[in-house]
């Protein structure tokens, strides 16, 4: 990405969200009640990013500043998670990058004292109750309104893939799930959440969210939690189906990824070229496939002999359409990282990895877990004291 230099009119600009847990060093289980203090550094050292209290008191939430290239992104986030793990250990804290704690009770936690919380645990009781889970979020701005809601419905048959990528989830309530993503799982028991149906105009958005308002449904789009969405504070697109992932190279392939379908498909708008939309029940059975299997999924592909594609050849595809792009916004070798994810494993995979290596030697479940907890605080720390050249 050339800065801010929009000579093709395909700039993009990005900024990510990512909800963290705060957890004991001691006990590694979540923090019902962490020092506030931690909370008061973040705001002091917070520079021109933002940082704020999230659904659960146990979670922070970190947003970037608005960024013109994949590299100043890498940058944000590692101010990010610097600001927040410095802060959290200075006040008896420590940070974890995964979208559930392994065993930590939902019983035991408690929601932040803010009206919209509130509101929400009054709605939607016990859901909101044992909602445990952080994700990330990547919002790009590009185009006009129109566009975004066209690209936006384009990236749909994409999601799954970016997800199986992300998976930091695999255990819930000290239970391993058998699916790399717990966390969509959680997200899928509110209303208007998982995928959006196909929307061609901006118009058309306003209209359902029109809808939704005059039978008190909401109170704006943002409590319309789908797996991507028009934003409703800024002009951007917000990808949300993805976990948090504990690594932050894996963070920044996603988000490249993200940038340069959005370019391809900006291009493909323009020239009237975008593909017909796949149904949506397909790209819904994809979607359970990516968060059951992550990187060793076997996607649903109608236009090929026998229906189904590997994920590692999938990627082997899609790294090649985005390849212009790629150049273009100047993240070729963050694109490619995304096949080292795929063959080296995403976080849920480590994580099951090391539980069941420690059962084998001789660990009991608890302290397995425990295990998997040091090695996600170890990860989630990874590479935020390095510069950017």
């Amino acid at each position: 990405m050339n800065g801010a230099d929009d000579t093709d009119g395909l700039a993009i600009t990005l900024g990510v969200e990512e909800e963290f847990f705060l957890v004991d060093p001691e006990s590694r289980d979540l923090l019902a009640d962490p020092d506030p203090a931690i909370f008061r550094t973040c705001e002091e050292n917070r520079g021109s990013h933002k940082i704020v209290r999230e659904l659960m008191r146990s979670q922070i939430e970190t947003n970037t500043r608005v960024c013109r290239s994949v590299a100043e992104l890498r940058d944000a986030l590692r101010d990010t998670r610097r600001i927040v793990i410095d802060a959290a250990g200075r006040h008896g804290a420590a940070v974890l990058a995964a979208s559930t704690h392994p065993f930590a009770s939902w019983r035991t936690q408690a929601p932040t004292p803010q009206d919209r919380y509130e509101r929400f645990t009054m709605s939607y009781q016990d859901i909101v109750r044992r909602f445990m889970v952080g994700g990330m979020h990547i919002h790009a701005g590009f185009g006009d309104a129109d566009s975004r809601i066209r690209v936006m419905t384009a990236l749909r048959r994409y999601l799954p893939f970016l997800h199986a990528l992300s998976g930091s989830s695999p255990f819930n309530a000290g239970r391993e799930t058998g699916f790399k993503s717990w966390r969509l799982t959680v997200v899928g028991s509110l209303p208007r959440s998982g995928l959006p149906g196909p929307l061609a105009s901006r118009a058309e958005y306003d209209r359902l969210v029109a809808e939704y308002r005059k039978m008190k449904f909401v109170e704006n789009g943002s409590e319309l939690w789908w797996d991507i969405r028009p934003s409703h504070a800024y002009p951007t697109v917000e990808l949300r189906i993805c976990d948090i992932c504990t690594r932050l190279e894996d963070a920044v392939t996603i988000a490249a990824l993200y940038a340069c379908l959005i370019r391809r498909l900006m291009r493909l708008d323009r020239e009237g070229a975008l593909r017909p939309e796949p149904l949506t029940e397909i790209v819904a059975e994809n979607r359970w496939i990516a968060q059951r299997y992550g990187v060793l999924a076997f996607l649903g592909d109608p236009a090929r002999e026998g229906g189904r594609i590997d994920i590692d050849d999938y990627a082997a595809e899609l790294i090649e359409s985005v390849a212009p792009d790629a150049r273009a916004l100047g993240c070729e070798a963050e694109v490619r990282r995304s096949v080292r994810i795929i063959r080296e494993g995403a976080g849920a995979d480590r994580q099951i990895d090391l539980y069941r290596l420690r059962l084998l030697e001789g660990d009991g479940e608890a302290e397995a877990l425990r295990r998997v907890v040091d090695q996600a605080l170890v990860e989630t720390r990874e590479g935020i004291e390095e510069t950017h050249g």
